[in-house]
């Protein structure tokens, strides 16, 4: 199993309206699957700002997130997802060889 599926499957339980993870690694890092994004849809963040909606994601992923360099989070309400409809474009990243 890839490591975007085994991200995939830890968040699918937030991510129960939407959720894509995209593999951002070729954008940061030479050859190595460290970076990624994940864009998740749920009732769940009802009500929440975006550090708790983050905390979430991050407890939901647990010792994953040890594994990997960097994961961009974008969580949305179903509402908000309406009007939205897509995450922002990911920055290039700066150097650093991640």
């Amino acid at each position: 199993m890839s490591m975007q599926q085994r991200i995939e499957q830890q968040l699918a339980p937030l991510g129960d309206q939407h959720l894509q993870v995209l593999n951002e690694s070729h954008m940061h890092s030479r050859g190595q699957e460290t970076h990624y994004k994940a864009v998740l849809v749920s009732e769940q963040f009802a009500g929440l700002n975006s550090v708790k909606r983050h905390q979430k994601v991050y407890a939901t992923m647990g010792e994953l997130m040890g594994e990997i360099h960097a994961l961009a989070i974008h969580t949305y309400t179903p509402e908000e997802w309406a009007q939205v409809g897509a995450a922002p474009a990911s920055p290039v990243c700066a150097g650093g060889g991640h």
